[in-house]
């Protein structure tokens, strides 16, 4: 009887497993074509830009495209122009992040006040975000010619160049050519996002703090910056990240150039693909970009949940 009985008791118990797993998978069953797109989209080219890291591919060569293992990183570590352009990197995405922070956050609290014809401000603020970044960096090469452009000559009248010349072919100065565009370019991103954080701060906040005699710096340092503080974290790291594989403007203005003096890690994979056409070596460098991204990002992304947890 127990053995006639078992095999009913078998369907009962997994007839109510079945219709439970049915359950659970249906929200996936509804989200599949956007997965499946996705995974097309996204992580296809990801897997197959990783696969080229580990193969010669040379769009010249016929007879390329071998497995030949971990050769591309080898010469990477030796290669002293991508270390010249990883210095590079460090100092074009340090400025350009930095002074376009503080240049928002200056920009968002003196939008924050309200007067006569801010929305029209904003507006003209907010216009850099959108013009294209080819138009920019040609914009900016014109400003720094001293033939056609105002900037080295006003650089000159006050002091700061010995004469009129084009910094964008010097050596020591080059590279602040890109991250001045780059400041310009960039500042609507940090402004428009603090701009939206600072409006929802309670006012209430701000009276009770002045009624209780704390002054503008304290009401700063108190309220502002730690409300402030979730946006900032994701704003920094976002424009970080976006920074470092940003060379649209070096490509344009400098072209990696005086002497590579310009020339960043996301404008040398340029380089390497689309000039040398070695798609293999751009993707071992690629690569390497995306593994200091991701570190630099779950560095950020704990310390902000260890400040969480002391707050």
């Amino acid at each position: 009887m127990n053995n006639t009985a078992l095999p009913h008791t078998r369907r009962q118990d997994r007839r109510p497993f079945l219709q439970r797993l049915a359950h659970k998978s249906e929200p996936w069953l509804y989200s599949a074509p956007s997965l499946i797109l996705i995974a097309a989209v996204m992580l296809v080219p990801l897997a197959l830009g990783v696969s080229y890291a580990f193969r010669d591919v040379q769009l010249l060569n016929p007879f390329s495209g071998g497995f030949i293992g971990i050769e591309h990183f080898k010469t990477l570590s030796q290669d002293q122009a991508f270390y010249r352009a990883l210095k590079n990197t460090l100092w074009w995405t340090g400025a350009s992040v930095f002074l376009q922070f503080v240049f928002g956050l200056i920009l968002a609290l003196l939008l924050d006040k309200p007067f006569y014809g801010r929305g029209l401000v904003q507006a003209l603020v907010f216009l850099p975000w959108a013009v294209p970044t080819f138009l920019a960096g040609l914009n900016w090469a014109w400003l720094f010619n001293p033939l056609i452009g105002p900037l080295p000559h006003w650089l000159h009248a006050l002091g700061i160049l010995d004469a009129p010349n084009n910094i964008l072919s010097d050596p020591q100065l080059a590279m602040w050519g890109p991250i001045v565009a780059n400041i310009w370019w960039g500042i609507p991103f940090f402004a428009i996002t603090l701009l939206a954080a600072l409006q929802a701060i309670p006012r209430d906040i701000y009276e009770a703090a002045e009624i209780d005699g704390a002054g503008p710096v304290q009401r700063f340092m108190s309220i502002t910056l730690p409300f402030l503080a979730p946006t900032i974290a994701i704003t920094v790291l976002l424009r970080t990240v976006w920074i470092s594989n940003f060379a649209d403007l070096i490509i344009v203005m400098t072209n990696g150039g005086p002497a590579d003096r310009t020339q960043i890690v996301a404008s040398y994979i340029f380089t390497q693909a689309f000039k040398r056409l070695d798609f293999g070596y751009a993707s071992a460098i690629a690569l390497v970009l995306l593994v200091l991204l991701l570190a630099y990002s779950m560095l950020i992304i704990l310390l902000r949940q260890s400040m969480l947890k002391k707050d």
